[in-house]
């Protein structure tokens, strides 16, 4: 029972701290894991990947898979409500409020400084998903010479590739995503 009381408060604070949407989530969910002992960083970046597939909000995906992972459907369940209850709650307390004052001086300010953060936590898990994706820790990394084994080359090509393609050539980025699991898919089980 204690395990699903601290899904259901680990994700409510969460939810609650979530300014600008689930991927600026990503690197509080990470702290929050690591915290518990729930899973490695691979498996969290393996449901990240997942939760970027799967239809609907990374953060609510993100905190379905986590919670069932650590604690079966159950736990799937009250770590979704816990970090979807606090948006429903300030929206209901909060909606009235500031469309009463949304062109207010103070309002704007308070946004012009919350923007800069967000960028930085969506740059984090940035970070976090492309440590885990282009290096292999589990290579001891002493020099050159151990560089090709650290470096994980066909991750690396298959987002360069990426970028290129939604950047340059502005491929939809679900096909992007079916074309890379291809991708993956020849560079790691036939190559």
């Amino acid at each position: 029972m204690m395990i699903y009381i601290t899904l259901v408060l680990t994700f409510f604070k969460l939810g609650l701290f979530s300014f600008g949407g689930g991927y600026a989530m990503i690197p509080l969910i990470e702290k929050e894991i690591e915290k518990h002992g729930w899973m490695t960083a691979t498996e969290f970046s393996n449901i990240i990947a997942i939760a970027e597939m799967t239809p609907g909000p990374i953060a609510v995906n993100s905190a379905t898979f986590v919670g069932y992972k650590t604690a079966g459907l159950f736990g799937g369940i009250v770590a979704t409500i816990g970090v979807a209850l606090p948006s429903l709650l300030l929206i209901l307390l909060v909606s009235q409020i500031f469309f009463t004052y949304q062109n207010h001086p103070v309002n704007k300010m308070i946004f012009y400084g919350i923007r800069p953060v967000i960028v930085g936590l969506i740059t984090t898990a940035t970070v976090f998903v492309g440590r885990t994706a282009f290096f292999n820790w589990e290579v001891p990394f002493q020099g050159i010479k151990d560089l090709l084994g650290f470096l994980n080359f066909g991750s690396i090509v298959i987002c360069i590739i990426s970028l290129i393609a939604m950047i340059r050539y502005k491929v939809h980025p679900i096909l992007m995503i079916g074309i890379s699991a291809l991708m993956g898919i020849i560079l790691f089980y036939f190559l």
